[in-house]
């Protein structure tokens, strides 16, 4: 995708730190992101664009707009994500004009005034880095608590290795971690006046541009060190003992097993610990309440630190492993990804569809008594349609490195074909047309079966018998570009059979249709949609990188690329409804029906 990341600020803040790694991380899976920011300091491996946000008169927040839609139009950007309230008045206009979603990531308290109430701009979907964050927006602004989303900083865990330190020698290092100014220069301030004589710790104070006025008291202290702004974080708390800090810096203190006194700039928490780590998580370590209070409790500083001092490495670890969970980089980059993409497809109500087929037959005769195939004629219409309105056949192999994440860019116009369990049919009727014009698609084999047994041999309402490709046949059409998935070895309902059994229906179909064709299956195909999260978990495992469902799926085709929504074509379908099937807009109206339908049973 093409996104716009766009901060606010004068000095480096925690929102940069957060929207570089994330802007960094997501260039690396393959996105297009540009930053727009009043200043930017850390290394980012995009481009950026000075846009002067804190600037907040009504003409320059006009110009800010005219700005904005530049470069969404020329950068082809498909969705914002703001980190400060300043950039995302601006941003949410211009989304509004562009059309494309704004979502926002809430770092801290918000102002609460009238005119945050009427124009919240939290886009479309707003992330909290906490759930106090998340209180404070539903209690005091208003905002829809199911438009918020907790994520927490997104963190690359490798960078903090656990290195633990002797706590029992004489003079340890203390490092104060964080801005100077604002209410978080208060917070340092009176942790250095609680500490300033006590002799036994050497402190170092990291972060701030300028050391204010009032901190001069505390310069000729042989104790304390001002270190400034470094880059080097990761080494300096490598290099402490105990660090006092809040938010990012609390994380990072924890995963590199350093002992944590979390103190921000609404709260005190104290020594971090297993008992209390979800208060500590819930406030992004004392950075914000939920409620517009500060609370502290400076006499329990001294008898805090002693006790981190005490702290086991067993207990360091253990605070490490839960930190790492909750923080992992590539587990909320992810989920980010899934809300972009989400978003933008709900915005403009359009997702790349994916087709089912089945059965290409030269007229009704052929049919059969389940009615899952359509007629050559029909098919042919279906795919002069196709060529006409300028769409593009892809194969999953296509979407693999990343590129599904291309979907959405200026020009494409993608679908995806897909055919279930391999009909000779497939190969006799409609690979001419597709050739014809110049079309590919996917189709799903049966692995043990060379006919429609499962449909043949039930009780009720059996079918006539048809058979299945075989591999001559399948040899010619890969080589003309159709790519083939699996479906199993006898194309059972997986989710109804013991795991074991589904576990040998997928992975041994996997094997021997592989070992036929002489190249790993990238996709898989659910036999009648049918699945659970078992069997899910199992094709995911299996190495296929795609799996397809019917009815089921979200109505993003990224959110859940092991259960990717189908849209079926059949003989009663008439070419309107086919128009409709195809247009990228019928699963909205058809999710719209179905979940109303829900609401009645």
């Amino acid at each position: 995708m093409n996104i716009l990341m766009a901060l606010s600020q004068l000095e480096v803040t925690g929102a940069e730190v957060y929207g570089v790694t994330l802007s960094n991380e997501l260039i690396k899976r393959g996105n297009n992101v540009t930053i727009v920011s009043d200043t930017l300091t850390k290394k980012f491996d995009g481009e950026y664009i000075k846009i002067e946000f804190n600037k907040r008169g009504l003409f320059q927040r006009i110009n800010q707009v005219i700005s904005l839609l530049k470069i969404i139009k020329e950068k082809d950007i498909q969705v914002v994500h703001a980190h400060s309230r300043a950039s995302s008045w601006s941003c949410e206009i211009a989304c509004k004009i562009a059309k494309i979603p704004l979502i926002t990531t809430t770092h801290g308290r918000q102002p609460v005034h009238l005119s945050r109430k009427i124009f919240k701009a939290f886009g479309r979907e707003t992330i909290t880095v906490c759930e106090n964050i998340k209180k404070h927006l539903i209690n005091e602004l208003g905002v829809d608590k199911n438009k918020i989303k907790v994520l927490r900083n997104p963190i690359d865990t490798s960078y903090y290795p656990f290195v633990y330190s002797d706590l029992k020698k004489d003079n340890k290092i203390v490092s104060i971690i964080g801005r100077l100014s604002g209410p978080k220069g208060e917070v340092a301030y009176k942790v250095l006046e609680t500490l300033e004589n006590v002799s036994n710790i050497s402190i170092q104070v990291i972060g701030g541009k300028e050391i204010p006025e009032k901190f001069n008291k505390f310069l000729n202290k042989s104790n304390i060190k001002f270190l400034g702004y470094v880059n080097d974080i990761p080494e300096k708390i490598k290099n402490s003992d105990l660090v006092i800090g809040a938010g990012r810096v609390g994380v990072e203190a924890i995963l590199s097993g350093k002992p944590l006194i979390a103190i921000g700039e609404a709260q005190y928490i104290g020594l971090v610990s297993p008992d209390n780590l979800i208060p500590a998580l819930e406030s992004n370590f004392g950075d914000i309440n939920f409620e517009n209070k500060n609370i502290f409790h400076w006499d329990n500083l001294l008898e805090d630190i002693e006790k981190g001092f005490l702290l086991s490495k067993s207990e360091l670890l253990d605070l490490g492993e839960n930190i790492q969970t909750e923080f992992d980089l590539n587990i909320i980059v992810e989920k980010i990804e899934n809300i972009y993409a989400r978003n933008y497809v709900l915005t403009k109500k359009y997702e790349i569809p994916v087709i089912m087929y089945h059965r290409v037959i030269r007229d009704k005769s052929e049919g059969g008594v389940h009615g899952i195939y359509v007629t050559e004629s029909q098919f042919e219409k279906h795919l002069k349609y196709l060529k006409q309105k300028g769409f593009e056949t892809i194969t999953f192999k296509d979407l693999l490195n990343n590129k599904y994440k291309d979907r959405f860019n200026r020009g494409k116009k993608q679908i995806i074909l897909t055919f279930d369990d391999g009909y000779t049919d497939n190969y006799n009727y409609a690979f001419p047309l597709l050739k014809k014009y110049g079309f590919k698609c996917v189709i799903y084999l049966l692995s043990h079966l060379n006919y429609n047994k499962w449909d043949v041999e039930v009780k009720e309402n059996p079918e006539h018998k048809f058979e299945l490709m075989d591999m001559s046949m399948i040899k010619e059409m890969e080589e003309y570009g159709i790519e083939f998935g699996g479906h199993t070895k006898t194309h059972p309902k997986l989710a109804t059979l013991p795991i074991e059994i589904a576990q040998e229906e997928i992975l041994t179909s996997k094997k021997v249709l592989e070992e036929k064709l002489g190249h790993a299956l990238i996709s898989f195909a659910y036999p009648y949609g049918n699945l659970n999260e078992d069997v899910k978990k199992i094709v995911k495992n299996s190495g296929y990188n795609f799996a397809v469902a019917t009815d089921s799926g979200d109505i993003s085709f990224s959110e859940d690329l092991f259960q990717i929504r189908r849209i079926g074509i059949f003989s009663t379908n008439n070419f309107f409804t086919f128009k409709r099937k195809v247009s990228g807009k019928y699963n909205f109206i058809k999710i719209k029906r179905e979940k109303k339908e829900k609401r009645h049973i």
